[in-house]
């Protein structure tokens, strides 16, 4: 059944093309931070084991979110290990274990990307697909990896 939401299919297939995108980066993100959570280890293990439970579980929420918002514009939505390496901005690391203050700086970096790229898709959605829900709905994320970062790097001196 096609949708009659406002959106041209074109632009209905353009949003979730970028939603796919999000979706890859947010599960990479999930994924390195479970990994953090996992292998922390020093001074500031449960803390750190805390908050990065914390993020990952915001994290899961994100994906499940965004997965359901491709839904909702009328596309399937990707779920493979492999679609998400392919479709990611975001970088693997694979066979490395970082320090404590390496895991806290990646995880940072990679907070601030998503949120850089955030700020780039907004228009698009805006403006070119005229995908305001989109443009919402990625306004939300946006804040919440804007707030993961601030915490992250409350921990750098």
């Amino acid at each position: 059944m096609s949708l009659h939401i406002g959106i041209t299919p074109k632009n209905l297939k353009k949003s979730a093309a970028i939603l796919a995108t999000i979706l890859s980066n947010e599960m990479t993100l999930y994924v390195k931070t479970r990994k953090f959570h996992w292998n922390i280890s020093g001074n500031s293990f449960m803390e750190l084991h805390k908050l990065f439970e914390d993020q990952y579980r915001i994290l899961e929420a994100n994906i499940d979110d965004v997965a359901e918002r491709i839904s909702q514009l009328g596309e399937k939505t990707i779920g493979t290990m492999k679609e998400f390496v392919e479709n990611s901005t975001l970088k693997e690391s694979p066979n490395e274990y970082p320090s404590q203050k390496q895991m806290l700086e990646e995880l940072l970096g990679n907070h601030e990307q998503l949120a850089t790229e955030f700020r780039a898709y907004i228009p698009v959605f805006e403006n070119e697909n005229n995908d305001i829900g989109s443009a919402d709905f990625i306004t939300g994320l946006l804040q919440e990896h804007e707030k993961m970062a601030w915490i992250l790097r409350r921990y750098q001196v």
